[in-house]
């Protein structure tokens, strides 16, 4: 990594849940992961107490100044008197933050601070779908997208509301340290190790994979069990004992995104895992988890995670 430290900014009108979910995957010591975890610390956008939601007050050790030395800045929604303004200082101190090669980090409607620094200007950007229609009229230039959990344009990252800034949070420690960290992080937090960032923020009928009044939950099982063959959408409806347009419906509205998309980010992560724990040829991995070639791994791979699987290899193997 980089650098390690993660700031995450405390103002007054704090979201709690919001900061909490940076504070429990950024903030809590993990030395049974057996590598240097974040240097963390919670920057205060006023200074003296600070209220948070649910009659919680709290008052940070750092100010402002303290954002600019920091590897990656999170804010954890803003207030949503959206009239007010933003304080110059905060911007500014995030303008030069990212300047200085910093990841700025948004959850909920923490994307209207970085969209008033203007660096999300010609980006892609999300937030909660509740204010997509007062972000689109107020930062015209940003490219909103509406209806996904997050989204990553590099050093600019914005999540939807509330257990959606989780996910974006998690694809951070994937980013920095790994499939299998990553994946014992989940563990810990009890959580399902990956949701990747273009699934739908509204799901109308949600499940779990251990769900077993849904006819997709075993489904889901057997094709995390089966990578390695040729799964095609028609024999996965044929599975669920459905005709292939009411299963592609029915998919998207349990799981969030198509069942073609959902069997290629599977396997990218199945890659990943082999990659970082194994010494197979990317030809290997790529015949294992269902991709068929290495030139079709490669090509997802890239689509991903934005690398190649050799470089993923040199950076986490044996992390």
């Amino acid at each position: 990594m980089r650098d390690r430290s993660v700031a995450v900014l405390a103002y007054d009108g704090l979201c709690t849940f919001e900061f909490a979910l940076a504070v429990e995957v950024f903030g809590l010591r993990r030395p049974e992961l057996g590598v240097p975890w974040y240097d963390f610390r919670v920057c205060a956008a006023e200074p003296g107490r600070l209220r948070a939601e649910g009659g919680v007050t709290l008052q940070a050790r750092h100010g402002l100044r303290a954002i600019e030395g920091a590897g990656t800045v999170v804010v954890p929604g803003w207030r949503h008197d959206f009239e007010e303004p933003i304080p110059r200082a905060l911007l500014e101190a995030l303008r030069r933050a990212h300047a200085q090669g910093a990841r700025l980090v948004s959850i909920c409607s923490g994307a209207f601070v970085l969209a008033a620094t203007g660096l999300l200007d010609g980006r892609r950007a999300t937030t909660h779908w509740r204010y997509a229609r007062i972000f689109a009229e107020r930062f015209p230039r940003v490219k909103l997208v509406p209806d996904v959990l997050y989204v990553d344009e590099g050093q600019l990252l914005t999540s939807a509301g509330s257990a959606a800034g989780l996910d974006l949070c998690m694809h951070i420690v994937r980013k920095d340290y790994g499939a299998a960290i990553a994946n014992e992080v989940a563990r810990r937090l009890v959580i399902a190790p990956h949701r990747e960032g273009g699934q739908a923020q509204f799901v109308p009928e949600p499940i779990s994979p251990s769900d077993a009044r849904s006819p997709l939950a075993p489904l889901l099982d057997w094709a995390l069990r089966n990578l390695r063959e040729p799964i095609s959408v028609r024999r996965l409806a044929r599975r669920a004992g459905m005709p292939e347009r009411t299963f592609c419906r029915r998919f998207f509205a349990q799981v969030g995104t198509s069942p073609a998309r959902w069997l290629i980010g599977q396997r990218v992560i199945a890659a990943q895992r082999l990659l970082e724990t194994t010494a197979l040829a990317v030809e290997d991995i790529a015949d294992r988890i269902g991709m068929g070639s290495a030139a079709n791994l490669r090509h997802h791979f890239r689509a991903y995670l934005q690398t190649t699987p050799t470089h993923y290899r040199r950076t986490f193997r044996g992390a």
